[in-house]
């Protein structure tokens, strides 16, 4: 499915400090003479003479700290916006079997099988919230019962379907798919292909499931599945 993507473009600025270096001028310094005594008598004296001071220790030039390198931050990455979904499914019709049935909206079952309708809806179909939508690439998976306690159920015929015959596929948004079937398979639901059932696909397809074969009494369901395989016309 095509993606739309919008690029981000991020800016970002260096700023570098420099050191300065600071010049500290120092004054010459003389030494203080030393005074003549008073007379040779004291000059004869044994007594030292007063220390001359020593010239004072230039001050030590402080220098100017330079600021961190600031690291320039990565170019962002181009982000992709949200990919546009196709609309929701609401309802399936299959003129050459005579179904018309709105479609729940059904995920996994406790068990992590796919879960089927039930209660006040059993006869209705459904279509698989972790399959695409009708309309996106990938194989939608729709399935429904053959039979139920009621009778025949929404599916009952959809063995006789053959390639050619067209389903139709009605979204929240108005609009319509029609897939077109290309063939019709029965699998042991013990032997049953899962990757060639449900692997993705190059374009939008539809597989169309229901129960098929002879009934098992010991195991409370029928042997087979049948499974109709469509693509968008």
């Amino acid at each position: 499915m095509p993606n739309r993507r919008a690029t981000v473009v991020a800016a970002a600025v260096l700023a570098l400090g420099g050191a300065t270096a600071v010049a500290v001028g120092l004054a010459d310094q003389h030494v203080a003479p030393v005074a003549a005594p008073a007379d040779p008598a004291a000059a004869r004296s044994s007594a030292p003479a007063a220390p001359v001071p020593a010239a004072p220790a230039p001050p030590t030039p402080t220098p100017t700290p330079t600021p961190p390198a600031t690291a320039a931050p990565e170019p962002a990455e181009p982000v992709e916006p949200a990919e546009e979904r196709a609309a929701l499914p609401v309802r399936v019709r299959i003129p050459a079997i005579d179904v018309d049935s709105s479609l729940l909206h059904l995920g996994l079952d406790a068990d992590g099988a796919i879960a089927v309708p039930a209660g006040d809806d059993i006869d209705l179909a459904a279509w698989f919230d972790g399959s695409p939508r009708p309309g996106e690439d990938g194989p939608a998976v729709i399935e429904g019962h053959v039979d139920s306690p009621n009778g025949a159920s929404v599916f009952y015929d959809l063995s006789a379907l053959e390639p050619g015959h067209e389903i139709h596929v009605d979204r929240e948004d108005g609009s319509s798919l029609t897939f077109v079937v290309e063939k019709v398979e029965a699998y042991p639901k013990d032997e049953f292909p899962t990757s060639r059932v449900y692997a993705n696909t190059e374009g939008p397809e539809l597989r169309v499931i229901t129960c098929g074969g002879d009934w098992d009494p010991a195991v409370g369901h029928y042997e087979d599945n049948t499974v109709v395989f469509a693509r968008l016309a």
